[in-house]
């Protein structure tokens, strides 16, 4: 399933950006990232392998919902920490939201 595949190179991107920052970010940005990363392929994977349309569809409203989540954590990764590029990253959140919107439109009709 390709959004599948797009939630697991943006979070193999944000793994890559978290080394990027300062150790002092441990606690906050770099596990909050990680873990919203995470759940957008996670809960496209759970929800599809439960064979149930409804479940499906709500469990891609939660990766959607963490892929939002990862969105503003990058805007605030970008204004706390300019010299460190989110440009990729932010991109491929935008692509997952998208492709996760359309996914929950077919799901929900």
């Amino acid at each position: 399933m390709i959004v599948w595949q797009k939630g697991v190179e943006l979070t193999t991107v944000i793994y890559e950006l978290c080394q990027q920052l300062p150790p002092k970010e441990q606690y906050g940005l770099i596990s909050q990232m990680q873990r919203a990363a995470i759940a957008i392929p996670s809960n496209i994977a759970e929800g599809h392998r439960r064979n149930n349309r409804k479940e499906y569809y709500q469990f891609c409203g939660i990766a959607l919902g963490s892929a939002a989540e990862l969105e503003t954590q990058l805007i605030i990764t970008s204004s706390v920490y300019p010299k460190i590029n989110v440009e990729r990253a932010t991109g491929l959140c935008i692509e997952a939201q998208k492709m996760l919107s359309s996914l929950i439109s077919k799901l929900k009709s």
